[in-house]
């Protein structure tokens, strides 16, 4: 019996790397419902190649150009925010992986988790944002949340099969191309710079939180919750190969972790068959070309967004969906050259001192929360 899965963010990195996933079980997966944004000529490439139950476009002003394009295929085609809502809860659904970028991806995993639809993590934010709403949630509707994110992917393999307490989470980063960067040097830092990464594909808001270590940041909020662990529990190691993707010390002092070739589809592969593993054509490590794995401690004066990540933990209640927020605003304007590469932090420091703090939220109240910190955020650039 095939699974069903749904992509949330199909267009995206993650999103069309989990097609190439399917691509290679296609008697194991079946693509059933596909999602973008606003990226309509690919998601109608996917939707003929793939033959979904149903897509949908986010961007309503570009629904009639998909309805037009799929007239001819047995596929629903719905557009809109709460189309996206509403399809992660279509019956035959087996697994909702969300891969949408952002606070967007926050709505329809709730909705998924309430229809009792395991969820595939690779939208991070949902977890920055919400993690408490959306781990009560998964309690209450038995719901297991598997995650996609390489480093997270790394842990949850870590853990596999152990009894014993968590000590520590090794949570590994490339530092981006910035690392060796002084302050000065990042002060001239451009878009075109920074989109840069040096050893993963992934899309343009993801990469420039990278170099900002900001996407560091959310995975140690991320892994709080998905592990529950203290702030204190999680130590972020510089690790530029890419080799060790992350790992769990514990309290006898022994470490596990997971080592191989930077390719986000073994992940996700991983999220789709646990608790199998299955084959796979995907690189393998050249153990003879591995002359150097080095470790460095991340330097939280010159990336700024990692410290405001941990004090957002610490502040719990709203802080984190604050900082999400404000992050969301600066990396647009980054991009669009409207915002410099250090000042993104000192934008989204300031919301985080302005927005008001609340200890408990509903999801109306983060939603609230979300649009005064975009305000604020934008009123600083």
């Amino acid at each position: 019996m095939k699974k069903k899965i749904c992509i949330l963010g199909s267009t995206g990195s993650i999103g069309t790397q989990t097609l190439q996933v399917i691509e290679e079980h296609p008697d194991l997966f079946e693509a059933y419902v596909l999602t973008a944004n606003s990226q309509a000529d690919l998601l109608i490439e996917q939707a003929r190649k793939f033959q979904p139950a149903a897509v949908v476009i986010a961007d309503e002003g570009k629904y009639q150009y998909v309805q037009d394009a799929l007239e001819a295929e047995p596929i629903q085609v719905y557009a809109g925010a709460d189309a996206l809502c509403q399809v992660v809860q279509m019956e035959p659904v087996d697994v909702v992986l969300t891969a949408l970028v952002g606070f967007s991806g926050l709505r329809p995993t709730i909705s998924a988790i309430k229809a009792k639809k395991p969820i595939a993590l690779a939208n991070k934010e949902t977890l920055v944002v919400a993690g408490e709403l959306i781990t009560e949630l998964c309690l209450q509707n038995h719901v297991p949340i598997l995650p996609v994110d390489s480093e997270h992917s790394a842990i949850f393999q870590s853990l596999m099969g152990e009894q014993s307490e968590i000590e520590k989470i090794i949570l590994t980063a490339s530092g981006g191309p910035f690392r060796n960067f002084t302050k000065e040097q990042l002060q001239n830092v451009t878009p075109a710079m920074a989109l840069k990464h040096p050893n993963w594909d992934m899309g343009a808001k993801i990469t420039i939180d990278s170099a900002s270590m900001m996407n560091k940041g959310f995975e140690v909020i991320e892994a709080r919750w998905l592990f529950d662990v203290a702030p204190e529990q999680i130590q972020v190691v510089v690790h530029p190969q890419s080799i060790i993707h992350s790992g769990v010390q514990f309290k006898d002092g022994a470490v596990k972790a997971q080592l191989g070739a930077p390719d986000m589809r073994v992940p996700i592969q991983l999220a789709l068959s646990y608790p199998e593993r299955l084959e796979s054509t995907f690189p393998r490590l050249d153990w003879w070309q591995m002359k150097n794995l080095t470790f460095e401690r991340p330097d939280e004066d010159k990336f700024r967004c990692l410290h405001m990540a941990y004090e957002a933990i610490r502040m719990g209640g709203n802080a984190a969906c604050i900082v999400n927020a404000a992050n969301e605003v600066v990396n647009l304007a980054f991009r669009q050259e409207r915002c410099g590469f250090l000042q993104m932090a000192d934008v989204i420091e300031k919301t985080l001192q302005t927005v008001a703090h609340q200890e408990q939220s509903t999801l109306e109240d983060y939603l609230a929360c979300d649009a005064e910190s975009r305000r604020v955020a934008a009123s600083l650039i």
